[in-house]
């Protein structure tokens, strides 16, 4: 399992979900490392991770990963963790079985609840073989929805997309990308676990990082949903950014954490 570890203080954990790897959190990783300790892997399969034999590319698969990372060979004891896409999952599912080391949370663009509507929607059709077999052809999850729900400057920069499509250069290699969008539905109960859990989290410091134009995420319901949640969560909204907030205004994570040192050291 690949990860960047740089800078030292206290440690923040930065996920990243689907179809992406850690170069999403270069520039937060850039910036914060100057004044503490950032960690950003790759899950199984994607990045510069390797793929381990017989994984089903599952959520609980990659949670298990990344608990594994975070306590058994990184040996961390309290930390910070950033956590968008199905890093909110994957990674609040860790958090909220070890709440005692969570030194706080920074929540962006993400769920962590069964899903209904749209989202639910968008599920079902990546279920179906037609779809499954375009993510694995054409690389479709990342040429046709990442990059569209990019800015435009990073989608204008050819080293910037090459790094996000070179990182699946195979069929597959694309599996884990196919099989994260299914999951979304096929994960329900154990995403209703997660949720159950989140008040394990309610004494925490937690902030908010919203993209606006995300149509799932950034939604005034989906904010909603959070906020009930974390009622006491600062808050920062992005009418600027998409779904991929660290691609898209990576300094809006500087603000968030320099707040959140700020209060925990």
């Amino acid at each position: 399992m690949h990860y960047v570890d740089e800078g030292e203080g206290i440690p923040i954990v930065l996920t990243h979900g689907n179809p992406n790897w850690s170069f999403l959190n270069r520039n937060i990783i850039k910036d914060m490392s100057k004044e503490t300790r950032v960690i950003a892997y790759d899950l199984p399969g994607f990045g510069f991770s390797d793929t381990p034999s017989d994984f089903g590319f599952t959520p609980q698969e990659h949670s298990q990963w990344i608990e594994s990372l975070i306590f058994e060979h990184l040996k961390l004891d309290k930390f910070i963790m950033v956590v968008q896409d199905w890093g909110g999952p994957t990674g609040l599912n860790v958090a909220t079985n070890h709440p005692d080391n969570v030194l706080g949370v920074v929540i962006s663009n993400t769920w962590a609840w069964k899903v209904d509507g749209g989202i639910e929607v968008f599920s079902m059709l990546f279920r179906t073989p037609k779809m499954e077999q375009r993510v694995l052809d054409e690389n479709f999850f990342v040429t046709k929805l990442m990059l569209a729900n990019i800015n435009e400057e990073s989608r204008s920069n050819k080293a910037i997309v090459d790094a996000y499509t070179m990182a699946f250069p195979t069929p597959e290699s694309r599996r884990a990308t196919a099989i994260f969008p299914q999951q979304i539905t096929l994960a329900g109960a154990w995403l209703e676990k997660i949720e159950a859990r989140l008040t394990t989290l309610a004494n925490k410091p937690v902030e908010f990082i919203f993209g606006q134009k995300d149509f799932n995420h950034g939604t005034p319901e989906a904010i909603a949903k959070w906020r009930s949640h974390f009622p006491n969560a600062g808050v920062q909204l992005v009418p600027d950014a998409c779904h991929f907030v660290q691609e898209d205004s990576p300094e809006n994570f500087s603000i968030a954490l320099r707040k959140m040192l700020k209060n925990v050291i």
